[in-house]
């Protein structure tokens, strides 16, 4: 483990240190996170102006789950899609070989190779979102704190799910078709489950789990579930880590490398 450690200090310090050679992205990057979030804002403002509201969730409880989406959007900028993208581009061009060829797991260093700072804006402006609407609802730290383990498990339900996707590859290549899709469901999480017919709400919560990334830990930090759900979480993460882990071993016994 201190191994490992080591070698993810060395990765993003020398991510961070090669991205902040262009430091004015940084302003770009909060300028485009400030308008995506105002235009979220301003979707979900045109449901409530008029006094509708989705069932069960008024606008505060609204904005928390728009919160915690534009959070794990910025935690996707940050360490998902820099690395997770590139496993195409490394079996296009046959740079995989030399990933597989290191003395440490390779999905440990495809999943965490490089880091970039930009999605940093999106947790800023999705934090301070969370603290605003919880002043209004009056939540304390006791709430924040019990919304942790199912806002882990959906980060980690993310990760897999985007891994898998991104092993792929290894049989048909050019899978960017799939990743966009699946990052187009998952803009489904931008708003409360109870925004959706039903037969939305049950393929969001068991097909493609958007509910647990969002939803769930959104209904956790207004305690309106209990603990089954967050086991039911832990369960799922859990599960589909485990599941990316066996698929990309199974994947890489179909990995002819790019010389054979």
């Amino acid at each position: 483990m201190e191994r490992y450690l080591q070698i993810l200090k060395l990765f993003w310090g020398t991510a961070i240190a090669a991205e902040l050679e262009y430091r004015f992205n940084f302003v770009i990057a909060a300028i485009s996170s400030l308008g995506n979030l105002l235009g979220s804002l301003f979707g979900l403002f045109l449901f409530y102006r008029t006094g509708y509201k989705f069932d069960a969730w008024n606008w505060e409880e609204a904005l928390i789950v728009l919160a915690i989406f534009t959070i794990l959007q910025g935690i996707s900028a940050i360490f998902l899609t820099p690395n997770l993208n590139r496993i195409v581009t490394q079996v296009q061009e046959g740079t995989l070989d030399f990933v597989l060829l290191k003395p440490i797991s390779s999905q440990f260093w495809l999943s965490t190779r490089t880091i970039s700072p930009w999605g940093i804006p999106d947790v800023i402006f999705g934090i301070l979102l969370l603290e605003y609407a919880g002043s209004k609802l009056g939540l304390g730290i006791d709430n924040y704190l019990f919304s942790l383990v199912p806002l882990v498990c959906g980060i980690i339900t993310l990760y897999s799910l985007w891994f898998i996707l991104g092993s792929t590859s290894i049989w048909f290549v050019k899978i960017y078709n799939v990743t966009e899709v699946l990052k187009g469901l998952l803009e489904a999480g931008r708003y409360p489950m109870g925004a959706y017919p039903n037969a939305y709400r049950f393929f969001f919560t068991f097909l493609v789990p958007v509910a647990f990334l969002t939803t769930i830990p959104t209904q956790a930090i207004l305690g309106r579930i209990g603990g089954t759900w967050i086991i039911v979480s832990f369960i799922l993460a859990s599960g589909l880590l485990f599941a990316s882990i066996g698929f990309w071993r199974l994947a890489l016994r179909y990995y002819t490398s790019a010389s054979s």
